[in-house]
C-alpha cells in the first residue's frame, strides 16, 4: 500500500499547491508572449529544422511529427492495455506455467536472454513471450496501417493519395506544441494525443522504477496498483 499512499500525498500537494496559483484575472494579464516564444525556440524551431533538412521524410510524416506522436502514444496506450491484461492472468492462473522457460529445442535461439556473465543459455519464460507475441502484433498493425491502409483508417505514413490524407493534415496542423489544448476533452485528436504522451511517460517511469527495483514491469504495475493483480 506504499506506493498508493505516495501517490495520494502527491495528489494531495499537487492540491495545496494549486491554492496559491494566482487567479484567472491576473493570469489573463500576462501576456503569453515570452511562453509562445519558449515553446517555438524549443519545440517549434526542431520540428521546422527537421522539415527542411529531410524535406521528404517530413512529407511522410516521419521524425519529430504530430503523426509520429500519435502513432507512438496509440503503441504506448496498446502496451499498458496488454501489460494489465498480462497481470491479470498472472494472478488469476490464466497463464499456463508463467514462470517456466520456455524450450530451446521447440523455440529455437529466438527465444534466449544473451548472458554475458555465464556459460549456456537461458530463454525467455512463457509470460514474457506472451506478452512479446502481443507487441509483436501492435508493431504489425502499424506495418499494416502502412502497407496495406484502410480507406476510413488513419495511416502510419502521410500518403497524399489517401483519402485521409487532407482530414490529417488539417488535424497535425491543429496539434503539437509542448502543451496541447487541454479544454478539448472528450474523444478527440486533442485527447488522444495527450493520452499518448501520459502512456509514453508512464512506460518510461514504469521501465525505470523496475530496472531500479530489480523487477518486471507486471510486478511493478502490480504494486502500483496496490496488489490488485495478486
Amino acid at each position: 500500500m506504499a506506493p498508493l499512499r505516495t501517490f495520494a500525498a502527491l495528489f494531495l500537494a499537487a492540491g495545496s499547491a494549486s491554492a496559491f496559483a494566482p487567479s484567472t484575472s491576473a493570469v489573463s494579464k500576462v501576456s503569453r508572449a515570452s511562453t509562445t516564444s519558449v515553446a517555438s525556440s524549443v519545440f517549434d524551431d526542431a520540428v521546422k529544422d527537421w522539415e527542411v533538412e529531410y524535406p521528404q521524410f517530413a512529407e511522410w510524416g516521419w521524425g519529430p511529427s504530430v503523426q509520429a506522436e500519435i502513432w507512438n502514444g496509440r503503441h504506448a496506450m496498446f502496451g499498458w492495455v496488454v501489460m494489465c491484461a498480462c497481470a491479470y492472468a498472472k494472478g488469476h492462473g490464466l497463464i499456463p506455467n508463467a514462470d517456466a522457460p520456455l524450450n530451446l529445442k521447440e523455440w529455437g535461439t529466438l527465444a534466449t536472454i544473451a548472458d554475458g556473465m555465464e556459460k549456456g543459455k537461458d530463454t525467455i519464460t512463457n509470460e514474457r513471450a506472451i506478452i512479446l507475441i502481443a507487441n509483436v502484433h501492435a508493431f504489425f498493425v502499424g506495418i499494416c496501417a502502412t502497407i496495406a491502409p484502410l480507406p476510413q483508417a488513419d495511416t502510419l505514413l502521410l500518403d497524399p493519395n489517401h483519402p485521409m490524407y487532407e482530414w490529417q493534415v488539417e488535424r497535425n496542423s491543429k496539434l503539437g506544441g509542448i502543451f496541447p489544448v487541454m479544454s478539448m476533452s472528450g474523444v478527440t485528436p486533442h485527447a488522444e494525443l495527450m493520452n499518448g504522451r501520459m502512456a509514453m511517460m508512464g512506460l518510461i517511469t514504469c521501465i525505470g522504477y523496475s530496472f531500479i527495483q530489480g523487477q518486471t514491469m507486471i510486478d511493478t504495475i502490480n504494486e502500483w496498483l496496490g496488489g490488485a493483480y495478486y
